[in-house]
């Protein structure tokens, strides 16, 4: 049994790395899926009264799982979450930009993935914690663990799977689950 200093038995944190990674990319699989055989036009499309389409879906998570996975390393950028430039900043997140293109935006969502399997696997510790950014959704002097941000990005990968399939489907009929 591999034992640390603390006395943790590493092969449960490895399992429990590899769980975690496991899950993530199960999520970003569906997201892949879902915008398969999509040309940009379609990925620019909205189909519902929300601003999103299935491109900016895309786009979102992966700057997300970027910004959380340097949150990880690096805590807080104090990002003034209520400046005009952030707000604009945030709704284009949503959607694919002139110059974008879906095909573009798989391939940072690729890039990131890798990016983020490298850095969890290289954690020494998924009990590492920074202070959360001051922001009206989180709780004041919160932190989070590694671990945590790692399951708030799977979570947020798999709300927004579920705003991806109900976009397909209404874009064309094809449906990622059933």
């Amino acid at each position: 049994m591999a034992m640390t200093a603390q006395g943790t038995d590493t092969r449960t944190i490895d399992t429990e790395r590899e769980t975690l990674l496991r899950v993530l990319e199960e999520q970003r699989g569906n997201l892949r899926y879902t915008v398969r055989g999509l040309t940009d036009e379609q990925a620019r499309q909205r189909t519902t009264v929300s601003a999103l389409c299935l491109g900016g879906v895309v786009k979102h998570v992966a700057r997300g799982e970027k910004s959380w996975v340097r949150f990880i390393l690096e805590g807080d950028p104090g990002t003034d979450y209520e400046s005009p430039e952030t707000y604009a900043a945030h709704e284009d997140s949503f959607r694919l930009l002139e110059g974008e293109t879906l095909q573009g935006m798989l391939k940072e969502y690729t890039r990131v993935a890798a990016e983020t399997e490298r850095i969890v696997r290289e954690l020494p510790d998924l009990e590492a914690a920074q202070k959360l950014p001051t922001a009206p959704w989180f709780p004041e002097e919160a932190s989070w663990t590694a671990r945590e941000v790692l399951l708030h990005i799977i979570a947020e990968n798999a709300q927004h799977n579920g705003h991806a399939d109900i976009i397909r489907e209404a874009l064309d009929g094809q449906k990622t689950m059933g």
